[in-house]
């Protein structure tokens, strides 16, 4: 598995928000593309932003701590017509539950909890040269 950072939540000239991962040496990058809720439920815990209230993310981590979980890792592992798949594993009572999910919603509770993100090694052949992507708000030259 490949571990993977959030980059960065970038909108495209046609308005399509996209999610963008990282190899920890900012060598690839796995663009994901995502609605406005989902970038907004990114973006919350990646800005350090804490809501009144627990928005659905921040009760499924809360549950799953309650109950005696942990959310361990998260790995997007598929593209299957053009939509992308993640696993969330949790640790519970000395073993490990995968449950399939949006990479989005993996992604969300991943930031809250302090989880690994990581990558199928099958999916390189999706991402991007790091020094191809221009990311919006960077002011090197890419």
């Amino acid at each position: 598995m490949l571990e993977m950072k959030v980059k960065a939540v970038t909108i495209s000239q046609s308005g399509e928000l996209t999610i963008l991962l990282s190899d920890r040496e900012e060598k690839k990058i796995l663009p994901i593309v995502i609605g406005a809720l989902e970038a907004h439920n990114i973006a919350i815990p990646l800005q350090g932003e804490v809501p009144p209230r627990p928005l659905t993310h921040d009760l499924l981590k809360s549950a799953i701590n309650h109950l005696g979980g942990e959310v361990e890792k998260i790995i997007i592992t598929d593209i299957r017509d053009n939509t992308y798949f993640a696993e969330i594993y949790i640790r519970h009572n000395n073993s490990i539950t995968a449950i399939d999910s949006r990479p989005s919603d993996a992604i969300a509770l991943a930031l809250r909890c302090g989880a690994g993100i990581y990558m199928s090694p099958r999916l390189i052949e999706f991402t991007y040269e790091f020094s191809d992507i221009v990311v919006e708000g960077d002011h090197g030259t890419h």
